[in-house]
């Protein structure tokens, strides 16, 4: 029975060899990591990290500020187009459309009250711009029932066309039946865009056209940007829209850029262990 005890007490001190702390080093059992060189990483701590504040971050790198991009006066952003048709029969008018240049049905005349419609296709082509808002009126409410088709075309034969419904801008409270405002149309005016509408006999249809921005490549040679965008609101002609819409709008403060620099934790070297001295079992006798 004392060689059974002594026996059972030999395993239990090598128990402990093996998975206690043995003495002020510890063992290899005690993480599941065994032979990873960063197997305590995760308690190291990193270094203090460097803040830097760049205050005129946006100024030097953001191109997409209001400052870069010209502004159009606003006494120079509207096109009023005059169509007329004394054909004797309704006829297709076509509006811009400066590559293809496809000419006037006989009685149907486009003219331009700015300057003409001639020089307006020609700047097209070089100076693209974006109408957003008009305002049609017409002699004959009937001519709102016919759509305005609006069509780019380009050089290898493609012809996108959308159809703009000047009947989805009148309403009953409108006193003027011959008079429609759109705030929400929009056009983009290229060498490849047109305007196409057919116009009843005997009616004048005039458009009021507001430029939301355009490309001026003059710009170039001033060293700045080459879009130009028109800031003040557009004018409806009703004073308790227009003078909410012209408020000022304070500047956007300076945002300051966080830069943080991280350094990578050094790893600690985990002493070895100091070998352990083998265990000698005792022999049992035999009787």
């Amino acid at each position: 029975m004392r060689d059974y005890e002594d026996e059972l007490s030999a395993f239990e001190e090598e128990a402990e060899d093996m998975y206690d702390d043995y003495d002020e080093y510890e063992d290899d059992f005690d993480t599941g990591l065994e032979g990873y060189e960063y197997e305590d990483s995760y308690d190291d701590d990193y270094e203090e990290e460097e803040v830097e504040y760049l205050s005129g971050y946006e100024d030097d790198y953001d191109s997409y500020q209001s400052t870069s991009i010209g502004q159009i006066d606003p006494n120079d952003r509207t096109l009023t187009v005059v169509v007329k048709n004394t054909s004797g029969a309704d006829a297709e008018a076509v509006i811009f459309g400066a590559n293809e240049e496809a000419p006037q049905p006989a009685g149907v005349t486009v003219t331009v009250e700015e300057s003409s419609h001639k020089e307006v296709r020609e700047e097209s082509k070089s100076f693209p711009f974006k109408l957003a808002g008009m305002k049609m009126s017409v002699s004959n409410p009937l001519q709102f029932d016919n759509v305005l088709k609006i069509t780019r075309r380009t050089a290898t034969g493609s012809n996108t066309i959308r159809v703009y419904q000047p009947r989805n801008a009148t309403s009953p409270q409108n006193f003027a039946q011959t008079l429609i405002d759109d705030f929400n149309f929009e056009m983009d005016v290229t060498g490849q865009d047109s305007l196409r509408l057919t116009v009843k006999d005997g009616v004048t249809v005039v458009f009021t056209f507001t430029i939301k921005a355009r490309a001026n490549l003059g710009n170039l040679l001033k060293g700045n940007n080459v879009a130009e965008l028109s800031r003040a609101p557009r004018t409806t002609g009703l004073p308790q829209i227009d003078l909410t819409r012209k408020k000022t709008v304070a500047p956007r403060p300076i945002r300051k850029v966080k830069k943080v620099i991280r350094r990578r934790p050094v790893a600690k070297v985990k002493p070895k262990p100091r070998p352990k001295p083998a265990l000698r079992r005792p022999i049992r006798k035999r009787r």
